[in-house]
């Protein structure tokens, strides 16, 4: 009888454990997730080589290979790195232009001779349609070249909403560093927005177009 009642038992407690679901979760292919739920690739802003000193703007060459940084139904290819600190001219924001979708600000910035009171105070700044103008009456208060040359008007994209944050702070008359790369953006559509290379440029095209890792205030 004892050994009826052990073999009832034991053909009890296996009919139990197949019919309990196990408690591991199945397991799931990246292949089977991905057709579910779209991967998206995250690429860190990592900032190229900076300026040495608290005055000018220094460019350098971007990596071969680096990977284009993925925005919202778009691409910024890195052309160069970028490495500004400078005197805020002038700030715009945008909201209305397709630019603004990836770039919300420009900042005005000037270095060297354009940062000074003597200049600054013979020069009319302004900024609008995505650029950057400056009249004065009489003679120029440094050569129009040198104007040219440290200056510029800079399409701002924030990586990240830190950025973006210390971006939104920074108003004219503030001394900036900002460190980024010069980018070719690529929307999906085919529309494209390139960066100047140049510092020695003006005019349409001119502006510096930066994808920007980093922005503090002096």
């Amino acid at each position: 009888m004892l050994r009826w009642l052990l073999l009832f038992i034991a053909i009890a407690a296996a009919a139990w454990w197949w019919a309990t679901p196990s408690a591991t979760m199945p397991f799931t292919s990246s292949a089977a997730a991905s057709s579910s739920t779209p991967t998206l690739s995250v690429v860190a802003c990592v900032p190229p080589a900076r300026l040495a000193g608290d005055d000018g703007a220094v460019q350098s060459d971007a990596p071969g290979g680096m990977t284009p940084f993925a925005l919202a139904n778009a691409t910024a290819k890195p052309l160069a790195g970028f490495s500004v600190a400078a005197r805020v001219l002038s700030r715009e924001n945008y909201g209305s232009d397709r630019e603004a979708d990836f770039s919300p600000v420009d900042l005005a910035l000037g270095w060297g001779p354009m940062r000074d009171d003597a200049v600054l105070s013979k020069l009319d700044i302004s900024q609008s349609g995505r650029f950057y103008r400056y009249r004065w009456r009489g003679e120029p208060p440094i050569p129009p070249d040198d104007i040219v040359r440290s200056s510029a008007n800079m399409h701002l994209i924030p990586a990240n909403s830190a950025v973006a944050d210390a971006l939104d702070a920074v108003d004219a008359g503030d001394r900036v560093r900002i460190d980024g790369w010069l980018v070719q953006i690529d929307a999906n559509d085919g529309w494209r927005w390139r960066s100047s290379l140049t510092r020695e440029d003006s005019g349409a095209g001119a502006c510096e177009l930066i994808y920007v890792c980093g922005v503090t205030r002096h």
